[in-house]
Order: C-alpha cells, then structure tokens, then sequence
C-alpha cells in the first residue's frame, strides 16, 4: 500500500463542436470517464495533463483551466485501496481526431446538454453536470469530499 496520496490529473476536453471527449474503459467498468492520470516526480501538473492527454487520445490540449478538486480515501469504487487527489481542467483541442491507447476502447464527443445519456464512471457525471449548469460562477474551484 501506498504511503502517500496519490494526485492524477484529468481533462474535459472541448473540440471546435463545443463537443466534450469521453471515453470508455475497462479500467472503469466499461463506463465513460475523461482522459487523465497520474501526475509523475517533478512532473508540473499541466504538464502531466498534456502527457496524458497525447498517450491517451493523441490531442493536443490548450487554454487550460482548474476546475475541480476531488478527494477518495480508501473508496470501494477502486480495485485498490488508495487514497486519491483528482485534479480536474477544462481544455480546448483544435482537432476531433482521436487516436487512443491502450487504456480506453471507445470515445465519443459528447453534447453536455445530452450527458444523461452515457454511462459514466467516477465523478465524471457530476463534475459534467456541474459544468453545464454553471453560468455566472463559470471559472470557480469546486472541491468535493468524500467520494
């Protein structure tokens, strides 16, 4: 067991479409979850979401912002007990080309105004859900506890 927290970092990417990236994995249950990882030693944290984000779908990300900040202790969602910091930005990519690795088995690029309709993984959905509803607040942290 790991003696420390483990902070990943994951991305909800927007294509031209004004679309949002998802993509199912095995890691997940087959649900689908953003693009993300872990964050490596000496690695800046939007460094590591730009490393991610290329091993993972091939995209190249830009106009990086902080959404979220996430915390699971021990959670029983995981195969592992691990204690996790999810750190979570909004992104842009200027293509919807997609190219994925070994990680995920689908994508798709959603509408969030549709995201009710996917399966989703993690806190996947209420961090969309939140993202779509947000209007004057657009640029605020939310730090959820507990999952």
């Amino acid at each position: 067991m790991n003696r420390y927290p483990e902070p990943t970092v994951s991305a909800i990417i927007f294509n031209p479409d004004g679309k949002v990236l998802l993509c199912k994995s095995h890691k997940w249950d087959n649900k689908y979850v953003i693009p993300g990882g872990h964050v490596e030693l000496g690695e800046k944290l939007e460094e590591a979401l730009k490393r991610e984000v290329r091993e993972e779908t091939g995209l190249e990300i830009y106009d990086i912002k902080l959404i979220s900040l996430k915390e699971s202790i021990y959670s029983d969602t995981f195969v592992e007990k691990k204690h996790f910091i999810f750190i979570d930005y909004v992104c842009k990519t200027s293509s919807s080309e997609v190219c994925l690795n070994d990680e995920a088995e689908e994508y798709e690029w959603a509408d969030l105004e549709e995201i009710e309709l996917y399966d989703l993984g993690g806190f996947t959905k209420e961090l969309l859900v939140e993202l779509r509803d947000r209007n004057e607040s657009q640029h605020s942290v939310n730090i959820f506890y507990n999952y």
